[in-house]
């Protein structure tokens, strides 16, 4: 998520410099409708999504309550029991490996699944406020959360 620039070294941590710009890492769960569910604590935004999962424990989490995620090409590798996976990515291609047709149409429904649940990650980015904060992480975390409980309250009306 994007913010405003602040100056001075103290906002260093939070420039991406895959994105170019200045903000803050979130990472987000959405039910199989696209609702909101949890929201991970503010990282700076030269956090990598799958850094930021294995310091969630995620997987763990997620075993723990018996559940599964459908993730993007960003978490490939994250969950740590191929025999028994909770999160489940696409395929990567390199200039080593090319997709076979099966992996393209596996990367193809998965997409199409996943396409469903962004509704929710959408929502959040419709608050357009968010782009303006210029505050440390910890505040950040807070302020979303209560967003998210926002957003929880208008779906259910």
């Amino acid at each position: 998520m994007h913010t405003r620039r602040r100056t001075g070294a103290d906002n260093r941590k939070n420039f991406s410099g895959k994105h170019k710009a200045h903000g803050l890492l979130f990472l987000a769960l959405t039910d199989e409708k696209g609702n909101l569910i949890w929201i991970s604590a503010a990282k700076p935004g030269r956090s990598s999504e799958i850094t930021a999962a294995r310091h969630n424990k995620i997987t763990g989490h997620l075993r723990e309550a018996g559940l599964g995620a459908l993730a993007d090409l960003g978490l490939v590798g994250l969950d740590d029991d191929p025999d028994d996976p909770v999160i489940i990515t696409g395929r990567k291609a390199t200039r080593a490996h090319r997709l076979t047709g099966a992996e393209k149409e596996a990367n193809h429904l998965l997409n199409r699944e996943r396409a469903a649940v962004e509704h929710g990650f959408a929502n959040l980015k419709s608050w357009r406020f968010l782009t303006k904060i210029r505050m440390n992480a910890r505040h950040a975390t807070t302020l979303l959360r209560a967003l998210l409980v926002l957003a929880n309250t208008e779906v259910h009306r």
